[in-house]
């Protein structure tokens, strides 16, 4: 194990642990856009701050001990690289704002940007897209997140939601736990890849009702199909067997 580890407690590097999985995963799955977008974790349930990425490494090169940790303010308490102002813009708005929430994850996925570009939005219409249904908030693009007032209109568009669709930006989830965050922007992400591809053969479209769609999110709620839980072993076991380094 890292020698580094015994710098942190076992609940921040446990964390660490798993928010450095959480980039290896999203370049593995396509999520990356070289050194840019993020992924943060609350650094313990009882600190005020959060772990994100060193501006200018890309999502492989992560790991647990070169993460960075910053207060809400956005200062750096730990880390020796800089980080990158729209990502504390973002991620700050959320972590102030929901005390429930431990992750937050944005992307520029391909599909993610053309979802966000279309009026309608997202349209449900598949088993893998239900947890969306009626539970997806939206935020209009303001030009590159750099100014601090936009976090509250952040945080008051993403409601008591989960996953937000940022209008010709890009998607964003966040859960209770890392894994919950990064379950739920693998099948966003493959929500806006199906309505992509149903939408691409220009034929008539089979979306199933409100009351079974409303009924199959209502089904997630179930512990026995709670995101993260039980997909997340498999997911490091991936990594470990392609020999990343994220655990360094």
């Amino acid at each position: 194990m890292n020698k580094l580890k015994n710098k942190f407690s076992d609940e921040e590097w446990a964390n660490r642990i798993n928010l450095a999985a959480s980039y290896h995963l999203a370049d593995h799955f396509g999520f990356s856009d070289i050194i840019w977008n993020h992924i943060t974790a609350r650094t313990e349930d009882n600190k005020e701050t959060f772990l994100i990425n060193p501006f200018g490494l890309r999502y492989d090169e992560v790991t647990a001990s070169n993460l960075i940790e910053v207060n809400l303010d956005g200062k750096i308490i730990n880390g020796e690289y800089k980080i990158n102002d729209t990502g504390y813009i973002i991620h700050s708005a959320i972590h102030k704002n929901r005390e429930d929430i431990r992750c937050v994850m944005h992307t520029h996925s391909r599909s993610g940007l053309a979802v966000s570009c279309l009026n309608e939005g997202l349209k449900p219409m598949i088993q893998d897209a239900a947890i969306f249904y009626n539970r997806i908030s939206y935020h209009p693009w303001e030009g590159m997140s750099t100014e601090k007032d936009e976090c509250e209109r952040l945080a008051k568009n993403l409601g008591k939601n989960k996953s937000m669709i940022l209008k010709n930006h890009g998607l964003l989830t966040c859960g209770e736990t890392i894994s919950e965050a990064f379950m739920l922007m693998y099948y966003l992400d493959k929500a806006c890849k199906n309505q992509i591809d149903v939408m691409s053969m220009n034929m008539k479209i089979d979306v199933p009702n409100n009351n079974i769609m409303e009924y199959a999110a209502g089904q997630y709620d179930d512990e026995r199909f709670k995101l993260g839980l039980h997909e997340w072993p498999s997911l490091l076991r991936l990594l470990d067997k392609k020999g990343s380094q994220y655990r360094n």
